[in-house]
């Protein structure tokens, strides 16, 4: 066995007794049962080494470096941390637009992971309804942040492209690479999963893609002299009214997640081992401060993946919406969709599916209506009309994860059908170029009147 599986295998054990000390807290009292998202992110945790902050001299000094170890150096991640000043450093020293975008992405990494850390220790103290409210908010917040900047730069195709890009990404690139790998490892050997959570994603995903849908078709519809609309602005109404449906779901949803069923969203495969339980590492008052030192960081690089995907694109000869579509979802996601497929090479399918549906329902159903709702007050005209290819895409994509996970069980070729439909889709947006009105990304022409669509679509 290699030093990295002993040492996966050492820190699951420590995730067992992690699970049994959320449920009691710290000091006793009742917390949160550990969730397959923040279980994932684990996977890529080490433990810190205290004897270095024992050695050091100044006792006072000891408690502050023992937290700045936990926070910087408690993940196998920490290796790409020097990324983040560096992309500040290229940026103001202007040393390359290309350069500040790749080490913003680089940096973008270890921060997802920490702020998984830091949102599932501040969730041991706060208890399980707070803690669940933490995960469904923070669980996708590069790709939040990364959404909002560039809504408020006015680029709604690059908005639209990366919520659509970690969707897909999710539930083909991750689910089937997971898949694919936990079935060549566990090669003879029973692949179950429970079926109830996963049924239950992929009805919200359905809902979400006919949300996103019915603009599109009215679009066509009305353009091909079908129907008609009251106003020019009905498909703008109309996304902002299914926005809200899509919200008031996701709001269901976190009610049935967790308080009436909450026995659904609980892994149920934990070792239950004699090992020594795990309780919170850092303070809940250090907590907040990093997690919002963190979530400023993410949003610093994420103002700097904005403000230069455009150049990107043009030295790379790549576009926008296939930066945006494949890039950003797989550098965005890396720790979590690593996490997944370690668990799934364990044999642990229900902590990789609620990993990659879960994360795919809370883009489509809660991200994607949240930057409407937001364009909407701040008055930019964002809609659910996300193109043809894009719709289509999406709508096959749930379609065959739904009908992947139908049976209860895995295989390696599940794992393969699911990896050869993210190749065909990025095949097809990797020749795709986006007209240069629609790539400046101003959103004139992509909330614009039902009237000047029609114009464009006859």
């Amino acid at each position: 066995m290699s030093t990295m599986e002993s040492g996966l295998l050492r820190k699951h054990a420590s995730d067992a007794g992690g699970l049994r000390a959320a449920r009691t807290g710290p000091h006793g009292h009742s917390a949160t049962a550990r969730t397959a998202h923040s279980m994932s992110a684990s996977a890529l945790r080490k433990k810190s080494d205290a004897s270095l902050v024992r050695k050091v001299p100044f006792a006072p000094l000891r408690p502050l470096l023992a937290n700045l170890q936990e926070v910087f150096l408690g993940t196998k991640l920490a290796v790409l941390f020097p990324a983040v000043p560096l992309a500040i450093a290229a940026r103001y020293a202007h040393f390359g637009q290309v350069w500040v975008f790749a080490l913003s992405l680089l940096g973008l990494i270890p921060l997802a992971e920490r702020v998984s850390f830091l949102t599932e220790q501040i969730a041991i103290y706060t208890g399980p309804t707070v803690g669940g409210l933490l995960n469904a908010t923070c669980g996708n917040a590069t790709e939040l942040i990364i959404a909002l900047f560039a809504l408020m730069q006015g680029k709604i195709e690059v908005v639209k492209c990366s919520l659509l890009g970690s969707v897909l990404s999710n539930l083909l690139l991750v689910l089937g690479t997971s898949l694919f790998c936990g079935g060549i490892v566990n090669l003879g050997v029973d692949q179950p999963y429970d079926r109830k959570q996963a049924d239950v994603n992929t009805g919200l995903l359905i809902l979400g893609v006919l949300c996103q849908s019915l603009p599109l078709m009215l679009r066509y519809a009305v353009g091909a002299g079908e129907h008609s609309v009251a106003a020019d602005t009905t498909g703008l109404d109309l996304s902002r009214a299914c926005s809200i449906v899509m919200l008031l779901a996701y709001v269901a949803y976190l009610f049935f997640q967790l308080k009436t069923h909450t026995q659904l969203f609980e892994p149920q495969d934990i070792d239950e081992d004699g090992e020594d339980q795990e309780e919170a590492v850092i303070g809940f008052g250090s907590g907040l401060f990093w997690l919002a030192f963190k979530t400023v960081l993410i949003a610093i690089l994420s103002e700097f993946v904005v403000g230069t995907i455009e150049p990107t694109s043009q030295s790379w000869g790549l576009s926008v919406s296939f930066i945006s579509i494949i890039l950003l979802p797989i550098v965005g996601n890396a720790a979590e969709h690593a996490g997944a497929i370690i668990f799934a090479l364990k044999n642990k399918l229900d902590i990789t599916l609620g990993v990659a549906l879960g994360s795919a329902t809370q883009i489509s159903m809660f991200v994607v209506p949240l930057s409407v709702i937001v364009a909407w007050i701040a008055g930019i005209q964002m809609d659910l009309d996300f193109k043809l290819i894009e719709t289509g895409s999406l709508f096959v994509s749930v379609i065959v994860t739904s009908f992947t996970l139908q049976d209860g069980t895995s295989h390696y070729l599940k794992g393969i059908l699911l990896l050869l439909c993210y190749i065909v889709i990025g095949a097809c947006f990797f020749v795709t170029r986006q007209p240069s009105s629609h790539a400046n990304g101003n959103g004139a022409g992509l909330a614009v009147p039902t009237g000047t669509l029609n114009a464009q679509v006859a």
